[in-house]
């Protein structure tokens, strides 16, 4: 079975909505603009990112929101109070229009989100 492509799965996201996609284009782009050595990968229905071969993170679009997850979230000291999720490794955060990337400060969740990935290698 064929491994479906980052570009096929950013097009099969628009049928949730044209917000959807941007959401996750503007998520991606953030994520190469932080980490140059940024790479992406299809996995679990959404795109995964890992930066210095330790996988940080990924982003998976619903039909109500696009949520953005970090593996070892749990290990991260939120410093800002917008991490969501209760369970033993993962935290995410929740976007559910494209003003939530800056409002929710993901560009500075995503070096905490890779530290922790790193400490837990």
């Amino acid at each position: 079975m064929a491994t479906k492509s980052v570009e096929a799965l950013v097009d099969d996201i628009r049928l949730l909505g044209e917000e959807r996609q941007q959401i996750v284009q503007a998520v991606r782009k953030l994520v190469r603009r932080v980490f140059k050595d940024a790479t992406e990968e299809v996995k679990y229905g959404g795109i995964l990112f890992s930066s210095g071969g330790h996988s940080f993170g990924g982003v998976f679009a619903y039909k109500a929101h696009v949520s953005v997850e970090f593996g070892k979230g749990a290990s991260i000291t939120d410093p800002f109070g917008h991490l969501e999720g209760s369970g033993k490794g993962r935290r995410h955060l929740k976007l559910h229009a494209i003003d939530d990337i800056e409002h929710k400060q993901l560009a500075r969740y995503l070096p905490l989100a890779l530290a922790a990935a790193k400490g837990a290698a």
